[in-house]
């Protein structure tokens, strides 16, 4: 008698597995076969996961567009470290920020100080989406996600502290009663607060990462990151523009599991464009009051959100096609 094959789930691939194939596929059990005691969380599960608004009949379908594994991620994001690093240590290095206007460097640390405080939000809101996810592959991609969010929150945490030690003047300047008070920051907290109460797994991906995310990610890492070099802090954007590529990733990645899920079942397209639609207005409230008080200008919020919801529905029929063509 045969004995069973090591890889005996990915037979069906026709090939020989990737490792991206091996360490991501079938990890967790419970999405089929349930939790193995039956405890209060279950109901959760059953309730925000099983029962969602996002539906796939095989989550393995999906695969990240960069067959991130633990092993990849590191290296890449070493790679990524390597140069942040290096772009951090010039600063202290050719002293840039003794020579940047004063008024800038107050401004700018206002708001710095402060971002750390939403993007916290954001790590918890996609680490929740991986704690929910019905599949591995989903779950690793979104703890990555989480992993990028706080590898964000140290970096420009990192370059608060070099504007202090230069400019010791503002050294004093403390995010925190701005977030909790400050009237333009408002909009945006009220936003990060009930995405973090969207208990839906799939509700949730849809507002971090089809409408939150690209409207927010686009306004700071790119739009901020233009005006900081027009005000001759071109280190900044090259800092924000390291960080807005973990921010594509995001996308993409998204992308890829939204389409496989329409793909399997296109009828769930209308709740889910719903979805956008009703945080839409709010997230692009929340940008435009905090452009207008950073006198900035800045590419319409709506605009980003539809061409990122366009780019997932044009990966859907792509796979659509190629399923009929096979």
């Amino acid at each position: 008698m045969k004995g069973q094959k090591t890889y005996w789930h990915l037979m069906s691939l026709g090939r020989k597995p990737t490792e991206y194939d091996i360490v991501t596929s079938r990890l967790l059990y419970h999405p089929q076969r349930g939790f193995e005691v039956n405890v209060p969380v279950a109901q959760w599960y059953e309730r925000y996961q099983k029962d969602s608004i996002l539906q796939c009949r095989d989550w393995e379908s999906f695969a990240d567009p960069r067959r991130t594994t633990y092993s990849s991620y590191t290296t890449l994001q070493s790679q990524k470290e390597i140069f942040v690093g290096r772009l951090l240590r010039s600063i202290e290095q050719n002293g840039h920020d003794r020579h940047l206007d004063a008024t800038w460097v107050a401004r700018l640390l206002a708001h710095l100080c402060v971002l750390l405080h939403p993007f916290h939000g954001l790590q918890m809101q996609a680490a929740y989406i991986a704690q929910m996810a019905p599949s591995g592959r989903i779950a690793i991609a979104a703890m990555f996600q989480a992993a990028d969010e706080i590898r964000r929150i140290e970096r420009i945490a990192f370059r608060i502290r070099q504007l202090q030690r230069a400019r010791p003047e503002f050294a004093a300047r403390s995010g925190r009663q701005d977030w909790e008070q400050a009237a333009h920051w408002q909009p945006l907290r009220e936003v990060i607060e009930r995405g973090l109460v969207t208990w839906d797994w799939g509700a949730a991906l849809v507002m971090l990462d089809f409408v939150l995310k690209p409207a927010l990610d686009g306004f700071l890492m790119l739009d901020l990151g233009r005006h900081a070099q027009a005000q001759g802090d071109d280190p900044l954007q090259r800092l924000f523009l390291s960080l807005n590529e973990d921010c594509e990733w995001h996308r993409q990645w998204s992308q890829a599991l939204l389409a496989s899920a329409l793909r399997d079942r296109p009828e769930q397209r209308s709740a889910l464009e719903t979805v956008l639609e009703q945080w839409l207005p709010p997230v692009a409230a929340a940008i435009a009051t905090l452009a207008e008080h950073m006198e900035m200008t800045t590419e319409p919020s709506e605009n980003r959100v539809h061409e990122n919801w366009r780019q997932m529905l044009a990966q859907a029929k792509a796979q659509e096609s190629r399923t009929a063509v096979c």
